[in-house]
């Protein structure tokens, strides 16, 4: 019996397109819960550590913040027009 070697079922093709092509939607959330997760990281970080970090690092880490805080307050600004 011969097997037709090109076929791909319909199911497996859509979901295929739906991993590999994601909405923008979806690109921006990621984007978000990235920037989320390190200002979490860093203000745990400063929170906990803070006191036996240097005054160079400590600054590092709250420009970092800061930085952070503002991107995605314009990813934010972004998704809400």
């Amino acid at each position: 019996m011969e097997r037709d070697s090109g076929y791909i079922p319909t199911s497996l093709a859509m979901t295929t397109l739906d991993v590999l092509n994601p909405n923008r939607n979806v690109i921006v959330d990621m984007i978000m819960v990235q920037l989320i997760s390190v200002i979490v990281t860093m203000l745990m970080i400063l929170i906990f550590k803070g006191a036996s970090m240097s005054s160079g690092s400590v600054s590092y880490y709250i420009v970092g913040l800061f930085c952070s805080i503002l991107m995605l307050s314009g990813a934010y600004a972004r998704l809400t027009r």
